[in-house]
Parts: C-alpha cells; sequence; structure tokens
C-alpha cells in the first residue's frame, strides 16, 4: 500500500511495568488488520515479546517495532510505526533510544494503579526530547479501576493540560467520544462538560482561532482549523490528551487507532528533530530542506537501535529524517570516507524482516549486515552531511558493575566479541577494560540488568563467566590548592632521559571533570614536551591516586620546568608531570568520592517502619514519603556502596511485595573511615620507569 509522509504515524508506546504496553501493541495491531489474532503475554505469543527470555520471564526487556498499513472506510490510508517499549528501569537504555524515533510518545498508565513514579519520569524525558505526549488509561473495565481517580492524579502532575479525547462508560465496557461530540454521559459524568473544556484549552494556543470561536461557538471553526491547533497545542504542551482502553477486551482499541490516524502528528506536523551540524565555531542547528517532506534531498537518517540477529547479521534501524533510501542506495556512515550499498532494505514486525523498496522521509526501516553500523550513527548519501548528527539522548549511568572473565580458557575472543555485541543493542550497558589490572567490569543499571545481561552471553553466544561482586564506581578528586614537582633524571650509559616539571593543582567544581593549563614562560618546558606532561597527568586521573579510582574536578597548571638539550624525551616529560602531579595531590587534601543515588521504594504500608529502619541502617537520607491504596512510597539518597544486599533484604521485608529503582544523583565525599579502609586496600601502581 503506498503511501506519503503525511500519512505516517510514529509512536512509542511506554510506561510503567504492568501497564499493559504489550498487551496494548498486540491489540492495535489486531484493529489495524495486521494480525487475524491478538497474542498473549501469558501464552508467549505476542509479536513484540519474541526473544526466550522475554516469553519466559513474562515482560518486554527490549523494543519492538511493527507496522500497520490501514484504510478506515471512508479515510485514506494511513502507515502506522508503533514502538513497544520495556517498563522495567532496568531496559530503561532500549526504551529512552525509542524516543528519538517517533513524533509522539502514548504513556500507558493502569487503571488500577493510576499514576506511578515511572508515567512521571517517562512523560519528563518525552517533554524534553520535545514530543508530542499522550496518555492512555489501560484497564479500564478491571474490578478495581478508577478512572475517576486516575483522571485527578492526571490533573494533579500535568495540570489541566491532561484532557480527555474520550470517557470511559457504563463500567468501563465501552468509550464514547468527547472531543468531536458533547452528547451523552460517561463513568465521569456528563460528556458536554469534558468537550467544552477541551475545545477551550485547544483555542487557547492560537488567538485567530479563539476569536472565531468566540464569535460562532464551535460551528465558527472550519475542521481544518481545529486540527491545526490541536497540532499546535500538542507540540507546545498545552495539551496532553488522554484516551481510555481496555487492551485485553478490545474496548476503546479501535477508537485510540482512529485518534492516532486523525490526531496525532505526521512527521511533518510534530517538532522539528533536533539535529545540529558540527562546525568550526561549534553547532548550530540544522533547518531540514523544506521541512521533513523532502523526499528528493540528501538521505539524513539517525539510526537508534542494533540488533544482531543470528540470520541477517548485524541490523541497523533508523529514521529517515530526509530523502528517500532505496536498495542500491549508496550511503555513508557518519563521517566515512567509504560507502555502503544497501542490499536488502527491511520493515520489521517484531522478529520478522518484510523487505521493502524504499523508505520515505519520516519512516522507519532497516538495513542488515553493515559492520560499520552502531547506535546513533548517522546515514547520509553525500558529504555535505558528513558533520550532522542528531541530540544524543542522555541514558541513566550505569552504577552496577561486575568483574567478568571466561570461564573456561581460549572463550577470552568469543567472550570479548559478545560483550561488544551487547553492548550495541543496549546503550545502557557499557563495557569496561582495565589494561592495568587486565580486568573487564560490565556495568549496567541494577543487579537484574547484569544477570540479564549474563543469561544472554550463555544463552545467545554459548559463553560461560566468572563474575565477582559488584564493584564500587568510586571517584578521587582534591580539596585544596597545591604545587607539585618533579624532576627525572635517569642515566645508562648511552643517551639518558631528563625531564623537569613544576605545576599547581587546584579543586574545581563538583562534575566539571578535568583542566589543563599551558603557564610555561620562556620556553623552559618545549611546546611538543607539554602533551607529554599531559598524558602523564592523564595516567594519574585514570587511575588514580590515593586509592586507585579515576580522579576528577581538579584544574592542572604547568607554570614551569627544565629541559636537556640531548636527554630531554617525552618518556622524560610523561614521568614528570605524573609524578609532579601525584606530589600536589598529596598535598592537597585527597578526597575519595562515592556516587549517591536516588532511591524510590515501593512496599505495603505495614512495612513502612521495617523499610525506613532498613535505609537509615544503609546512611540513607529519606527526601519524601507518598502513600496510596495500601502502598507506600519512601525517597531516599543513598550510597551506592550500602544498597549491597538490599534487593533480597528487601524481598524478606515485604514478603516479595516491594519493589524499588533507582538513578544516579552526584558524587560526595565518603566518611573518613570509609576512605582510611579504601585507602589501606590500594597498593599503588606507580613504578619508578
Amino acid at each position: 500500500m503506498p503511501y506519503a509522509t503525511h500519512d505516517i504515524r510514529n509512536v512509542a508506546l511506554a510506561g510503567h511495568p504492568g501497564a499493559g504496553k504489550t498487551t496494548l501493541f498486540e491489540a492495535l495491531l489486531h484493529a489495524g488488520g495486521a494480525l487475524t489474532t491478538a497474542g498473549s503475554v501469558e501464552r508467549g505469543t505476542t509479536v513484540s515479546d519474541f526473544d526466550p527470555m522475554e516469553k519466559a520471564r513474562g515482560h518486554s526487556m527490549d523494543i519492538a517495532i511493527a507496522s500497520i498499513d490501514h484504510a478506515p472506510v471512508g479515510d485514506r490510508s494511513y502507515h502506522l510505526n508503533f514502538i513497544d517499549t520495556p517498563g522495567y528501569p532496568e531496559f530503561r537504555g532500549p526504551a529512552l533510544s525509542a524516543l528519538a524515533a517517533v513524533e509522539t510518545a502514548a504513556i500507558v498508565v493502569d487503571a488500577d494503579t493510576g499514576v506511578e513514579h515511572g508515567t512521571l519520569r517517562l512523560m519528563e524525558r518525552a517533554r524534553e526530547r520535545g514530543l508530542c505526549r499522550a496518555i492512555i488509561v489501560n484497564k479500564i473495565d478491571h474490578e478495581h479501576a478508577d478512572c475517576v481517580r486516575v483522571m485527578e492524579q492526571l490533573h494533579e502532575a500535568f495540570g489541566n493540560a491532561a484532557l480527555p479525547l474520550n470517557l470511559p462508560a457504563d463500567g468501563g465496557t465501552r468509550v464514547v467520544d468527547c472531543f468531536g461530540s458533547a452528547e451523552g454521559d460517561s463513568d465521569l459524568g456528563p460528556v458536554a462538560g469534558w468537550h467544552q473544556r477541551i475545545l477551550d484549552q485547544v483555542v487557547e494556543v492560537d488567538e485567530g482561532v479563539m476569536e472565531h470561536f468566540l464569535d460562532g461557538g464551535e460551528a465558527g471553526i472550519s475542521p481544518q482549523e481545529l486540527h491545526d491547533t490541536f497540532e499546535k497545542a500538542l507540540r507546545e504542551g498545552h495539551l496532553v490528551p488522554v484516551c481510555f482502553v481496555s487492551a485485553r477486551s478490545g474496548v476503546g482499541v479501535p477508537e485510540l487507532l482512529q485518534i492516532a490516524e486523525r490526531l496525532f502528528p505526521d512527521p511533518t506536523e510534530g517538532n522539528p528533530p533536533p539535529l545540529f551540524k558540527r562546525n568550526g565555531h561549534g553547532d548550530e542547528p540544522l533547518p531540514l530542506h523544506n521541512g521533513q517532506a523532502d523526499a528528493q534531498g540528501h538521505v539524513i537518517a539517525d539510526v537508534f537501535k542494533i540488533v544482531n540477529d543470528p540470520f541477517v547479521g548485524k541490523l541497523g534501524v533508523f529514521r529517515v529524517y530526509q530523502g528517500t533510501v532505496r536498495r542500491d542506495t549508496q550511503l555513508f556512515v557518519d563521517d566515512g570516507r567509504k560507502s555502503f550499498k544497501v542490499g536488502h532494505l527491511f520493515k520489521l514486525r517484531g522478529k520478522e524482516h518484510a523487505e521493502i523498496d524504499e523508505a520515505i522521509p519520516g519512516d522507519i526501516a532497516a538495513v542488515a549486515k553493515i559492520d560499520d553500523l552502531h547506535f546513533d550513527a548517522m546515514l547520509h548519501d553525500s558529504h555535505d552531511e558528513d558533520a550532522v548528527r542528531l541530540l544524543p539522548t542522555q541514558f541513566p549511568r550505569p552504577m552496577f558493575g561486575l568483574a567478568v572473565q571466561a570461564a573456561s580458557r581460549g572463550q577470552e575472543q568469543k567472550l570479548s566479541q559478545a560483550l561488544q555485541k551487547l553492548t550495541e543493542e543496549d546503550p545502557a550497558f557499557l563495557v569496561d577494560h582495565n589494561v592495568e589490572l587486565n580486568e573487564t567490569v560490565i556495568r549496567g543499571l541494577s543487579d537484574l540488568h547484569l544477570r540479564v545481561m549474563l543469561d544472554r552471553l550463555k544463552d545467545r553466544f554459548s559463553v560461560d563467566v566468572a563474575t565477582r561482586p559488584p564493584r564500587i564506581a568510586y571517584r578521587e578528586t582534591v580539596s585544596a590548592k597545591s604545587e607539585g614537582h618533579h624532576r627525572h633524571k635517569k642515566q645508562t650509559g648511552g643517551a639518558g632521559q631528563f625531564g623537569e616539571v613544576s605545576l599547581r593543582i587546584e579543586p574545581l567544581p563538583r562534575g566539571s571533570g578535568f583542566e589543563f593549563v599551558d603557564e610555561v614562560k620562556g620556553g623552559t618546558i618545549p611546546g611538543q614536551f607539554l602533551p607529554a606532561v599531559e598524558k602523564g597527568v592523564r595516567q594519574v586521573l585514570q587511575g588514580g591516586a590515593v586509592s586507585g579510582h579515576p580522579l576528577q574536578d581538579v584544574r592542572v597548571i604547568v607554570y614551569d620546568g627544565k629541559h636537556h638539550a640531548v636527554d630531554s624525551k617525552e618518556i622524560a616529560f610523561v614521568t614528570a608531570g605524573r609524578k609532579a602531579f601525584l606530589d600536589a595531590i598529596g598535598k592537597a587534601r585527597p578526597q575519595v568520592l562515592e556516587p549517591i543515588v536516588d532511591l524510590e521504594v515501593g512496599a505495603p504500608e505495614a512495612q513502612l517502619g521495617d523499610v525506613t529502619g532498613s535505609l537509615a541502617s544503609r546512611r540513607a537520607r529519606i527526601t519524601g514519603t507518598d502513600s496510596a491504596r495500601g502502598e507506600i512510597v519512601v525517597k531516599a539518597q543513598v550510597p551506592m556502596s550500602e544498597l549491597d544486599g538490599f534487593a533480597a533484604e528487601l524481598k524478606s521485608l515485604t514478603a516479595g511485595k516491594g519493589r524499588y529503582a533507582l538513578d544516579f544523583s552526584h558524587y560526595e565525599p565518603v566518611p573518613p573511615p570509609v576512605q582510611q579502609k579504601l585507602v589501606e586496600a590500594y597498593k599503588p601502581r606507580h613504578e619508578e620507569d
């Protein structure tokens, strides 16, 4: 079915775990004619949860994409790209990457449990990305559903912007339109009142339309004016439409599909994509030629997902922003000099890949067997776009770590390749290799995240690994100004080594990183040796000075030194720079910093005292508590090092009903006894060269 850019709708389904996103995904595919029968999470037959681990665990762990070509009776045809995203915070990496590919983020809320912290967090992420946002209240026909309460929570969280397009009626067994109609009644009261409220909200964003509305009422606004004003309200966040459905029974699903087709923005109606072009003066925004609908312009596309498929190899899933990608098109990756030929072009439906001839602006497609592809790669067909990039997505920092090594000799290379593939697929999963310690450390968002990755190593790549307990990502810094000096002199019979460095150091505000300043006068250190001095300083930054952890938030100012016309060499100034820096650090009141995380714990109200007591014993600072429907939510800031064993303890305290989520907050100095223990456990490796 041929379609144009204005027929495309790109929608990501996101939300709290258990809200029913995957079931809704199936229901939408069924309502749009893409499936003859909707699959079931319980039976493991859904399009999106096709991975064996997802089927076994009963929830999504990665994004899934499927398209619908739908032609409603008496209307034009539409092409809808839906992305199902995982709800668990452990798998936020793939979920957030999907937001870079759509115009609309549809946040699914459970009518039983209402607005949860994950809902607020995802809505904020979508707002930061400039996306149009909608809320879908699911499970409206459940026994404990309370749509009135949910609507009150939405108003409390998002103000007057949150208004329904339809309403549940007859106990959630049907929905009634309240945007296009003012007739009837609902479970939330008369339709007419809601109809008036949403019209008032929409017309507020355009003075001309508001005048027409005030002069002639609803009849004074043309359908096109209403549509354009609706889209503007969405773009500006002045309207967050709410839709009610029951994905399992199908109530409201056809109506939701119609809303997506007729009211959600097409790629030319959403906010412009955050593209920019790098030049010698920094980054400048890149307006696309003729808007996003320029099918004849140079190709600009962004890879937002990598899949290592056992049958088709590396698969790069991309969103087209400009131009048309056709089979046999020659494309460049980033600023690469060598192009690749698009041999096969695919549309995805879960694990299935259907070949297509072209992908037009606004569409989502995939290309296979291109080794140079990576997450966030920019694809283009002209070197004019070498410097074009999409605003990168900010992912949560992976704070949980495990040291891993191959369980049997001879599998080291296989382990390395498997880990590389896993990092390609999940932007919130990192692998660090410490050359000095010859140690490989995997880092993720939680214990569960790491366990899943270890299971994937075994199930997908047949690699068994041995692990050691998580290591905490401590950092070092200095708290005072000081000076350091070192003269490196070595004579071995022939040409010797000589380099002398004097430097000052001073602390920087937390999170500033590192600054290297050259204040050498009179050529006492020749310019060609200053990079060697910086290299020596950076060796200390990487390996630490007092506890063996990376050093940050420090300015190093090199102001003097000496050299020898014959014996001065790069290696001499590397050593002198490193040891002068170590000398200064020892006099600058060095501190070990520990990561502090924002922790949110959910548990039955009866266990409030047990939970807060456990947190207090872990040096936590309680920042707030909320309660709703028999559950309490405790918010706290706690050192990452104190969370060892917390998951098991919470499970024991709450009989398995507790849950928690965390995000990195900041670094702060460890207590003196902890620093002393870390310093004593460190064995410096700064041997004489």
